[in-house]
């Protein structure tokens, strides 16, 4: 195991799960999937509602984590152990081995492109621009045709 300089519960906390995914140790795979799917379907509830109060790019930043956790569900379902650490909706889909058409593949790396655009200062101001409330309602389609086929695979 390497050398953690860093001691905030965050960095203590992935140490753990990175130590219990090299370590092999049994993971309760029901309670971890159903704490995904549950936490993936918060996050969509408040994506509508933010979109409804017009906060268009936080709903589609909420929109991308409801797809990350059903898809690291749909990995800890079918790998029995920890999904990756990563935000990236398309590697997530190709890690778990996930057989995508062109045009979700497309809509993975657009979404995912939701999570660091309403995260982060640089991306922030274009972003919002961009986010009006049609290209929002059209997003959360792509959003709830992805929830539905990745429920229908766990």
């Amino acid at each position: 195991m390497g050398i953690l300089q860093y001691k905030t519960k965050k960095t203590v906390f992935l140490l753990k799960l990175w130590t219990m995914d090299n370590e092999q140790t049994p993971i309760d795979v029901d309670k971890i999937v159903n704490h995904w799917i549950e936490t993936s379907d918060e996050d969509y509830a408040t994506m509508q509602s933010l979109y409804t109060s017009n906060s268009f790019g936080w709903s589609l930043f909420m929109g991308h984590i409801s797809i990350e956790k059903l898809l690291k569900a749909y990995y800890v379902r079918k790998y029995k152990k920890h999904a990756p650490l990563t935000h990236n909706l398309y590697r997530l889909a190709e890690l778990s081995e996930l057989e995508l058409t062109d045009e979700k593949s497309d809509w993975l790396d657009k979404i995912t492109s939701f999570n660091l655009n309403a995260r982060y200062d640089d991306y922030k101001r274009e972003f919002y621009k961009q986010c009006t409330a049609d290209f929002t309602a059209a997003w959360i389609e792509n959003i709830k045709t992805l929830r539905i086929w990745i429920k229908q695979m766990l």
